[in-house]
């Protein structure tokens, strides 16, 4: 199998990445990352999209950063993976865990273009996917918060045992962030051949949001 990763830069998305390959059977040609209608931020995360860029280029993938709107998303969607299709790509892979609206879009636009859609990631529990993630060397930081949830402090904070006790203390925020409560992203791990340093942040609030701004950073390669 041919496949897509759906890639949005954060931990399910590296997470669901790293446990399809365990399937000898699937290589993973590209990253697709649906980025805003100016191109700047990936659309999912707020992360800008040259850092995402940095992500896959650290993995040795090439990405295809389509631009869209909320409202023309599942168009452009559809309008890249119908091209990738026809270079031969027919598997996509999706880090959803658990929200069935998500599942049944991912399912649906799937089979409306015939693509074979992995979920390696769905109904895990919540606190063994965290520990997962940690136990195998992924190094991923908080880039985005709803502060209907969580305060501007947890911005830059490193994905950890530590973070997972803290996030467990607060008792109504999904420890996977699945609703939206807090956005993630790698900078290190088992699939990259270099790691992301951030330099230089400064934090920007939008709305009920706190985004993590990575104003420099740099790749290096891993020992």
């Amino acid at each position: 199998m041919t496949a897509f990763t759906s890639w949005s830069g954060g931990k399910d998305s590296a997470l669901a990445l790293y446990k399809a390959l365990k399937d000898k059977s699937i290589n993973v040609s590209l990253c697709l990352n649906m980025v805003t209608d100016d191109g700047k931020y990936s659309r999912s995360h707020g992360v800008r999209s040259e850092i995402v860029q940095a992500q896959t280029e650290a993995m040795g993938l090439p990405i295809l950063q389509p631009s869209a709107t909320w409202d023309n998303y599942e168009e452009k969607f559809k309008t890249a993976v119908y091209t990738l299709k026809k270079e031969g790509v027919n598997t996509g892979i999706f880090g959803d865990i658990d929200v069935e609206a998500h599942r049944q879009w991912v399912e649906r636009v799937c089979r409306e273009l015939d693509i074979i859609p992995i979920l390696p990631l769905w109904l895990g529990n919540r606190e063994q996917l965290m520990k997962e993630f940690i136990e195998i060397g992924f190094k991923a930081v908080v880039t985005a918060v709803n502060s209907s949830y969580m305060g501007q402090e947890w911005l830059g904070r490193v994905i950890n045992d530590t973070f997972l006790a803290d996030l467990k203390k607060k008792e109504t925020i999904d420890l996977c962030g699945e609703n939206g409560e807090y956005h993630t992203l790698v900078l290190d791990g088992p699939l990259f051949h270099k790691r992301i340093n951030i330099l230089e942040t400064q934090p920007v609030k939008i709305e009920n949001h706190w985004f993590l701004n990575i104003t420099h950073y740099n790749l290096e390669d891993r020992e």
